[in-house]
């Protein structure tokens, strides 16, 4: 009995195998998006322990921009921190309006009353953001964080997220989101903290954290 291994294919044979594959994939991937045909504005959601929540929601601005869209935020915490994304999106001023309207983290201003009045008036601000539909799409920036400390009611934000306009997406951010938004939400993203400079020492920098 010949124990001699068989030769392994040509070039030539697993390209022609990797391009028939391929070719199968497309053929079932282009049944499956023949089927999606709802076009509908999202409620999504960006949350998690990991960095990059604001971030990805800033990119979704940016590509909305791209594609001619007005673009609402709403910044629930972020106070006096000057970052990159506000210069940025400062030159398309027919397309972003940004309200500032937080006053720092819950640890730096110390005062429960003044971080609930302050949530309250940035969620007035969103309510008005959401209804005119002038605006294709409204970034909450850090709601979460407000809805987690009660400065919020809950079922009063959700009633007005299930009754947003239909064409209009609006994007949520901030650690833990409560249950009841995620179950709403049509789009949630987790990012998962694997590692971080901060822990070893490294300060935040420009064109990272802000």
């Amino acid at each position: 009995m010949s124990t001699a291994k068989p030769e392994p294919p040509s070039e030539a044979e697993t390209n022609r195998r990797a391009n028939e594959k391929a070719r199968r994939r497309k053929e079932v991937r282009d049944r499956i998006l023949a089927t999606k045909t709802i076009e509908k504005g999202l409620l999504i959601v960006h949350t998690g322990t990991g960095k990059g929540k604001t971030t990805a929601a800033f990119g979704l601005a940016m590509r909305a921009i791209g594609n001619g869209m007005k673009v609402g935020v709403v910044q629930f915490v972020k106070g006096k921190w000057e970052t990159g994304e506000r210069h940025a999106l400062a030159a398309f001023p027919d397309q972003v309006v940004i309200r500032t309207m937080g006053e720092g983290f819950t640890w730096e201003t110390q005062d429960r009353a003044r971080d609930i009045k302050a949530a309250r008036n940035a969620w007035e601000t969103a309510k008005e953001m959401i209804a005119d539909q002038a605006y294709d799409m409204v970034i909450l920036d850090e709601l979460n964080i407000v809805l987690r400390y009660d400065y919020l009611p809950l079922g009063e934000v959700l009633d007005a997220l299930k009754h947003k306009p239909s064409r209009t997406h609006v994007v949520i951010t901030g650690r833990n989101a409560r249950p009841e938004l995620i179950e709403l939400a049509d789009l949630v993203t987790e990012m998962k903290l694997l590692k971080h400079p901060f822990r070893s020492g490294v300060k935040a920098q420009p064109g990272i954290e802000f």
